[in-house]
């Protein structure tokens, strides 16, 4: 096999021979490939895709090249929900305790930030104590017994794609409808799951950000869960402004708590129920979504989701204390609040300056090995539309340093508009995706 050749192949629009895609996998996972060699790859496939079989076979390789959780014989329906990542995108938080108390079992299976968005695993790590490094058998016997896990990819789970979601965060080539498809359902289909939802993120902060590659990787997706016999549906969800207030790793899981205690924002809480009404049906434990949305409604008015995410937290080494005491949230030591330098209307709140400022501050990567800041980010006040005065409060900035806060002020100035006439934002659900085709919301 000359790798050169391989890439000179994509580079020019070809497919690969059948059976090649398998032996690229192999070869990279016994260290026969380089990461420069990869690069090269994957940014040919970046530019020219791949086909059907192609991608196919590069998802079942990525499978096949580790172990998969094993459910063998419980009757207990498992779903999992992922997003294609976004701007305070905490979702996973909220959904993966009420979906246990409606009796699904949840396996899920997050990641670290990628480019811009914040990760899962970054955001639960902010909690004291809190491992998501749970190897298989551990996993699989928390989700037995308390309906639900939230851990990262471990090394026994699509190796490969984990190396590769590392290099494609620090080489740019994050934005391609096959290696994203490939990435997620590799390790969601070794999540032994029955059903997934998936949150398909469209808008300027998007990976993909135009509607229609949106649309195109959703159903990418579902093709090759449902081929592999796991019911699969997406919601097209908006990214053209941050999710929620907060941005950040601490902040976002501060706001979950607060959305646990029924205070959410409106706009994270509509999100969180459309996934969650659509993983229930998905999973067979609701009849439609609007008896599904209730039952969620119920998890949190009861405080039965607020108490499933104080054991889950305890089971994996954290302090449950925390659901009621946020305090205990790793604290910004500076903080300033961010002001409108004129009156005017809010034209927009770009998500990606927002993502890229958190980054800028310490609370994301630039490389692979990078540590984060959990406590570094913004609670951003306002939303396109609204009519604010000179000197009005938009946001609070927490930084590590004085540096920080600079940069965090740097990136809200690109990030806040403020004009005359706001375009009308995304809707915040616009599309469903599913087997039988896309339905406009």
């Amino acid at each position: 096999m000359v790798i050169p050749s391989l890439i000179e192949c994509k580079r020019d629009g070809g497919e690969l021979p059948p059976g090649t895609w398998a032996a690229i996998v192999r070869a990279y996972a016994a260290d026969e490939i380089p990461d420069y060699q990869m690069s090269a790859l994957l940014m040919a496939v970046v530019w020219r895709g791949l086909s059907n079989a192609e991608l196919t076979e590069l998802t079942a390789a990525m499978l096949a090249s580790g172990a998969r959780l094993q459910f063998d014989g419980w009757a207990v329906p498992r779903v999992d929900k992922h997003s294609t990542g976004g701007v305070g995108d905490k979702t996973s938080l909220l959904l993966a305790p009420m979906l246990a108390c409606c009796g699904a079992a949840v396996p899920m299976m997050s990641g670290r930030g990628l480019g811009h968005t914040g990760g899962t695993l970054d955001k639960l790590e902010s909690i004291p104590g809190f491992s998501t490094q749970l190897a298989l058998p551990a996993a699989t016997a928390q989700v037995r017994a308390l309906g639900c896990a939230l851990f990262g990819q471990t090394p026994e789970i699509a190796p490969v794609d984990r190396r590769l979601y590392a290099l494609r965060d620090v080489t740019g080539t994050v934005p391609s409808v096959p290696l994203i498809a490939a990435s997620i359902m590799s390790k969601k289909l070794a999540e032994g799951l029955n059903a997934l939802v998936l949150d398909v993120k469209a808008g300027s902060g998007a990976f993909l950000p135009d509607e229609a590659h949106a649309l195109e990787l959703a159903r990418t997706m579902i093709d090759l869960g449902e081929s592999s016999g796991v019911r699969t549906v997406a919601l097209v969800t908006a990214m053209d402004r941050p999710l929620g207030h907060a941005c950040g790793n601490a902040l976002e899981v501060e706001e979950c708590l607060l959305a646990l205690h029924g205070e959410g924002p409106a706009d994270l809480m509509e999100v969180t129920l459309a996934l969650g009404a659509e993983a229930l049906v998905a999973a067979g434990l609701e009849r439609d979504r609007e008896a599904a949305c209730l039952r969620l409604q119920g998890t949190i008015a009861s405080g039965a989701a607020l108490r499933k995410l104080a054991e889950i937290i305890e089971a994996q080494g954290g302090n449950p204390a925390v659901t009621d005491d946020p305090a205990s949230l790793p604290q910004a030591p500076h903080s300033a609040v961010y002001v409108a330098r004129s009156a005017g209307r809010v034209v927009a709140v770009h998500p990606r300056p927002v993502g890229q400022g958190i980054i800028a501050m310490g609370g994301g990567r630039t490389r692979v090995e990078d540590g984060v800041d959990p406590a570094v980010g913004f609670v951003i006040t306002v939303r396109p539309g609204d009519t604010v005065k000179a000197g009005q409060p938009l946001a609070t900035v927490y930084a590590a340093d004085a540096a920080g806060l600079q940069a965090g002020e740097a990136a809200l100035s690109e990030a806040i508009i403020i004009g005359g006439t706001a375009p009308a934002p995304r809707s915040l659900v616009s599309h469903r995706v599913s087997a039988q085709g896309v339905e406009i919301l």
